[in-house]
């Protein structure tokens, strides 16, 4: 679809800068009306480049206006999308680690709304790293993502284990019987899902019980391997993390009322314990699973659920309706690999809440579908 300003810059190049002192007022993308209600969004930049594209919730490339140095795309859009993106140049896939717009891969320079992304403390290959946000006039709100007053905030401390592991303990009531909530890519889930604020907000407003949480950090060079059904870090997880759970904190002893929860890769290796360890926990929390594994024969997970006997789990699984890239090896994508696993786990008998959210790969959704998937499997009327 062509941007109605577009097509009006094409058919008059010579007000470009006029056009574009518009823009840098009015900010980037261009955001039109469209059919249906939704919108027509048109991403723009200035510069030499060999060739440039929109990168990583939204994936595609961008054209040069002959005889000019701008660049444009127009895609329409869900009137509800929220996602994160960069701009890169000529086959980058490095993430911005700055707020400048230029580089290889930058932020889109005329969009205020960006998210950092920290890099975790200890981690040599994770760089701070900056995104800039779409959020189209419909996109839903995050009304649990800030403290609340007269809520008081839980504790934080770090346990004596390797890999790092940090707790969480709900403000002013005691961890012994509590269940636990295992979440991967923890220090992520912390500072940018801000899931301890979500926490606390929940059971502050009685729509979960109080729970321990244990935030278990994935390094970089080796995140793929620990996120991956089997491997020696699903046994940390079983074996050294919740039997310290109970003998120190004197938390997660009802197995049922346990969760895991992961994003990415981290929702595969979330399901992929469960399953193999039913009776530690009774809820999974899948944001975007990798499902597609193994590359080299997609699916394992899924022809494992057919397999096993059923077990009392329950599954809240969710992806983004952007998600349509192929999978490594060009294996088939997260919409249609979360799908056929909502199907298998059905099938066989489980309790599976299921999600397709406006958006992309990203920790903007990811934070806000958390407090459904919560609620989904371990809420005050969850099943």
């Amino acid at each position: 679809m062509q941007s109605p300003q577009i097509a009006a810059l094409l058919d008059d190049p010579a007000s470009l800068d006029e056009f574009w002192q518009r823009v840098t007022i009015d900010g980037t993308p261009l955001i039109e009306p469209w059919r249906d209600g939704s919108r027509l969004v048109t991403f723009l930049w200035r510069g030499q480049a060999g060739s440039t594209r929109v990168w990583w919730g939204l994936d595609f490339p961008l054209e040069r206006m002959p005889g000019t140095d701008l660049w444009y795309a127009t895609r329409v859009q869900p009137s509800d999308l929220l996602t994160i993106y960069c701009i890169t140049h000529d086959g980058s896939k490095a993430l911005p680690t700055h707020t400048h717009g230029s580089g290889e891969s930058h932020v889109d320079p005329f969009n205020p709304h960006r998210q950092f992304f920290p890099g975790e403390p200890g981690d040599p290959d994770d760089p701070d790293a900056w995104l800039s946000v779409l959020s189209l006039p419909d996109a839903p709100g995050e009304p649990w993502l800030e403290p609340r007053p007269g809520v008081a905030a839980g504790t934080i401390v770090d346990a004596p284990l390797s890999p790092p592991v940090a707790v969480y303990r709900p403000a002013g009531i005691p961890t012994e019987g509590l269940p636990v909530l295992v979440v991967f890519d923890g220090w992520i889930a912390r500072v940018v899902q801000h899931t301890p604020t979500i926490l606390d907000n929940l059971i502050a407003a009685g729509e979960i019980a109080p729970v321990v949480a244990l935030f278990v950090s994935n390094y970089s060079a080796t995140r793929d391997e620990e996120l991956t059904p089997g491997s020696e870090h699903s046994r940390f997880i079983t074996d050294e993390l919740l039997p310290w759970a109970r003998t120190e904190l004197g938390a997660g002893a009802d197995g049922r009322a346990n969760v895991i929860a992961g994003v990415s890769r981290g929702g595969l290796a979330a399901a992929g314990i469960a399953l193999r360890s039913p009776e530690l926990f009774g809820g999974v929390i899948s944001q975007s699973g990798s499902f597609w594994w193994p590359s080299e024969n997609p699916g394992g997970l899924m022809r494992e659920v057919a397999q096993r006997p059923p077990a009392d789990i329950r599954f809240y699984l969710d992806v983004g309706i952007l998600e349509t890239m192929a999978a490594p090896g060009g294996g088939p994508n997260q919409i249609d690999v979360n799908r056929s696993m909502r199907d298998a786990l059905r099938q066989r008998g489980y309790s599976v809440s299921y999600a397709e959210y406006s958006g992309g790969h990203d920790y903007v959704n990811w934070r806000r579908t958390f407090v459904d998937g919560l609620i989904a499997v371990a809420g005050v009327h969850a099943s």
